[in-house]
């Protein structure tokens, strides 16, 4: 059993799985502070300086003046804000994978191209090749 667990660990799929977990996850934070320091400020411009990620809809009685005070008070909230910074988050990695995988197709089509033009037999010799040497023949 621990043959088959060292043998499963060794293939090729797995460890380029788990290096694109760990690429993934660093991106993660790179799109999610992409979104909450730069994306975000512009949102709370455009609102009027609201900051977009706070807002939320209290689902009880009292009142707390801010988010975080809500849930330190242990008050259940409807965190809208943070929603659609999970969907602009998502969109955004969505977007890159997009370009990504569109980038890497291109590379694939380019190296399949190649190597087709490469393994091309010479084509023969064209209609009008071989009419031009009837006629050179005939004239001899």
């Amino acid at each position: 059993m621990i043959q088959e667990f060292k043998d499963f660990i060794a293939k090729g799929n797995v460890m380029d799985m788990a290096v694109g977990i760990i690429i993934g996850a660093a991106f993660t934070a790179i799109v999610t502070s992409l979104v909450g320091d730069l994306i975000n400020p512009i949102i709370s411009l455009f609102m009027g300086g609201v900051d977009f990620a706070g807002q939320y809809v209290l689902l009880g009685d009292g009142e707390y003046a801010s988010i975080a005070d809500a849930e330190e008070a242990g008050a259940a909230v409807f965190a809208w804000g943070r929603f659609i910074m999970a969907i602009l988050n998502f969109l955004i990695i969505a977007f890159v994978v997009f370009l990504l995988v569109k980038a890497v197709n291109r590379a694939k089509e380019a190296t399949e191209k190649e190597e087709e033009e490469a393994t091309e037999e010479p084509a023969g010799p064209t209609e009008l090749d071989l009419l031009m040497e009837i006629r050179d023949a005939l004239k001899k």
